[in-house]
């Protein structure tokens, strides 16, 4: 499944992905639709993705990834030589649990009132309080304290949460109050409290090796470009600066917990930097080919999600956003490969994920 430019970008730092091993014992993902892999397909939501177009490119067909193919955590597990996805928290069993789930949700966020004019999800203190519960089955099952708590001090934890706290709430104010209430600075701040929290509960459920993803740039999504513009700009750098200061504040905080708790390591990927640095190699791949932009590749309703269609644009490869808001498999990819091997320090800090598995 590891495709040859992550195989390229191996090589190049002499590491060998041995697939029938995996480098953890167990890979554990939280947050929203970015790297949900069909936990909302049950869920009473406008936020889901088990229709085409989406899955167009994925080997298993739609499963309820919101993009049309694999999604970064999908291709991270690769490159930890996991020879199977990681099942959904919907659908894992007991002899799957040992090697990992996923909580991950659409429209999740860091706050529990996130996006709840879609419907339901699978807020963040819901996805950790599922944590727990798999925690204690993976104890029934071992019935070996020891073994299991360095069973999970082995594992990878990665969070990608955050985005609807914007997308689907602080800049929503025709539902939420929370951009009246708190300036930008102020929400960033509250979130990450709030954030840091949720991460100390997963530390105390044996969480060591903990991975964070900042924000991508909201202001470049297709959906906010066209429901607010840009007057000639890519993006709305507006909101873009609005993202940062959470980014800011939770590169801060990565740096404080690992201060603080000794004996666990966090990191911090930078996604807007990497995503910078991918939008301007497209730019210049794509100038012979046609001029670049930030446009879906499938028809988008009025929430930036694919309509109902088989339709998709021809060009899928060279595509960053697949709908309104979600990446192609093309840019999950480069977040993926990106943060497992930072080939900039500035893409992961302190560490990528090859070298904070085997601290």
């Amino acid at each position: 499944m590891v495709n040859s430019y992550i195989f390229a970008v191996l090589m190049q730092f002499e590491i060998l992905v041995v697939l029938s091993k995996p480098q953890v014992p167990c890979y554990f993902i939280f947050g929203d639709s970015l790297v949900d892999s069909g936990n909302n397909n049950e869920l009473v939501t406008k936020a889901k993705a088990n229709y085409l177009p989406y899955g167009v490119d994925f080997p298993e067909g739609v499963t309820g990834r919101f993009t049309n193919g694999r999604t970064m955590a999908d291709m991270i597990g690769e490159l930890l030589g996991f020879d199977e996805f990681i099942p959904t928290y919907a659908s894992v069993t007991d002899q799957q649990i040992s090697k990992g789930v996923n909580y991950a949700s659409g429209g999740a966020g860091i706050l529990p009132e996130t996006s709840s004019y879609l419907g339901d999800r699978i807020a963040l203190e819901r996805q950790l309080s599922n944590h727990n519960g798999i925690v204690s089955r993976l104890f029934g099952l071992q019935e070996n304290t020891t073994f299991t708590n360095e069973h999970l001090s082995k594992c990878l934890y990665v969070f990608n949460i955050g985005s609807n706290d914007y997308l689907n709430n602080y800049l929503l104010p025709k539902f939420y109050n929370t951009s009246h209430i708190y300036t930008p600075h102020q929400y960033a701040s509250f979130l990450v409290r709030q954030y840091c929290q949720q991460l100390k509960k997963l530390y105390n459920l044996g969480g060591r090796k903990i991975v964070l993803f900042g924000l991508a740039p909201i202001g470049c999504t297709p959906i906010v470009i066209h429901i607010v513009g840009t007057n000639g700009k890519p993006c709305v750098e507006s909101i873009n600066d609005i993202v940062k200061k959470f980014n800011d504040k939770l590169r801060l905080l990565v740096d404080e917990l690992n201060r603080d708790i000794q004996d666990a390591n966090f990191t911090f990927i930078n996604v807007s930097h990497i995503s910078s640095v991918q939008k301007g190699k497209l730019a210049i791949r794509c100038s012979s080919i046609m001029p670049w932009r930030n446009v879906p590749c499938c028809e988008v309703t009025e929430n930036g999600q694919c309509a109902h269609t088989t339709t998709t644009c021809r060009m899928r490869m060279l595509s960053i956003y697949f709908d309104g808001v979600h990446p192609s498999e093309m840019a999950h990819n480069v977040i993926a490969t990106s943060s497992y091997i930072a080939l900039s320090e500035m893409n992961a800090s302190p560490y990528d994920i090859s070298h904070l598995i085997r601290l």
